[in-house]
């Protein structure tokens, strides 16, 4: 047996009581909810309010953390001139459908290479919430 193979037998070994150990010694934790934590109340907990969908969809990555615009995507203030509800939902579950608007034109001039995503794989009552939200500003 070579040096190399005697090296890889004994690394082989360690590894393997090791494992073995760390298996044995493992401790077995559970998680439980509170008695008084019912469904309705983890419902409430994942709900999420307006901005934090708005960043955790990453719509502050280009419209700024106040979503007063940058130099990659306009401003969301004052947008109730041009939406409504519905169609602000409309839009941003398909965007792409609304580039032959004459405003669209001039974004696309002015901020170049950037595509806003769709979002049409979220729920539509997340997105009234953004929607509502927006048009409040």
């Amino acid at each position: 047996m070579t040096n190399a193979q005697k090296w890889l037998t004994a690394f082989l070994g360690i590894f393997l009581a090791l494992f073995i150990l760390g298996r044995i010694t493992q401790k077995d934790e559970t998680f439980s909810l509170p008695e008084n934590y019912t469904e309705k109340t983890m419902q409430s907990n994942q709900e999420l309010d307006a901005m934090s969908l708005i960043r955790q969809t990453g719509c502050v990555s280009c419209h700024g953390q106040n979503l007063e615009g940058t130099k990659i995507a306009p401003a969301l203030t004052n947008i109730k001139e041009h939406w409504t509800r519905d169609g602000l939902i409309n839009y941003l579950r398909n965007p792409s459908s609304y580039s032959g608007d004459d405003r669209f034109k001039e974004y696309k001039l002015k901020y170049k290479n950037i595509v806003m995503p769709a979002y049409n794989n979220m729920d539509v009552k997340d997105l009234g919430k953004i929607a509502d939200f927006l048009l409040e500003r």
